[in-house]
Formats: C-alpha cells, structure tokens, sequence
C-alpha cells in the first residue's frame, strides 16, 4: 500500500518504512510530523482525491536534514569580459513514513 502526499508543493510517493529526502522545512530532528495533504491512496482499490482524499493522513518522523550535491553555476558574456562563478548546494529534510493512517 502506498500513497502520494503533497509536501511544500511537490509530489512524493510515500510507502510504510519508506524514507523520504523532500525541501526543507523548519522542524526538529525527531519530531513527528502528520501529512494531511494525501492526493491518491492506493491498496486493495485506489482513492483518488479531489484534490485530497479525505480521512487519510500519513505519519512520518523527522530523522535530519542533510544537504544536497554542489552544484556550479557560471555566467558569462561573450567578448565583454564578464564573468562569474559561484555555487549553490540545496538543503533537503529527510523525513521516515511510519503509518498510514485511515486507508
């Protein structure tokens, strides 16, 4: 059984046991986190949300936050002398389905 969960605007698939590298969020290494924003549900049959299957919600713990690879980014313009580097790394929360609750 699994189900699609809409956490800071994207879409994860989230399965029991499962862990999850989504955006940062501001929560405590830990902490117990319950996801109300369950767009499908899929078991023995499927519940599709409109947008959101209601009664359904998933259960995850907040395990660290972790940053992501680094990443180049350069600019130039032709002829004109222009340049600049710099980098950027993406910071990630990963998070641990525990339970999906009410399916």
């Amino acid at each position: 059984m699994y189900a699609v969960v809409e956490i800071n605007g994207k879409q994860y698939r989230a399965e029991k046991g499962a862990t999850l590298t989504v955006d940062l969020f501001d929560a405590e290494p830990g902490s117990a986190l319950s996801i109300d924003k369950v767009l499908l549900l899929s078991g023995d049959t499927v519940k599709v949300g409109s947008p959101y299957v209601s009664g359904v919600s998933v259960k995850a713990v907040v395990e660290e936050e972790v940053k992501g690879d680094k990443i180049v980014v350069f600019k130039y313009k032709a002829k004109k002398d222009y340049r600049r580097k710099t980098g950027h790394r993406q910071r990630y929360t990963v998070i641990k389905v525990e339970d999906i609750v009410g399916a």
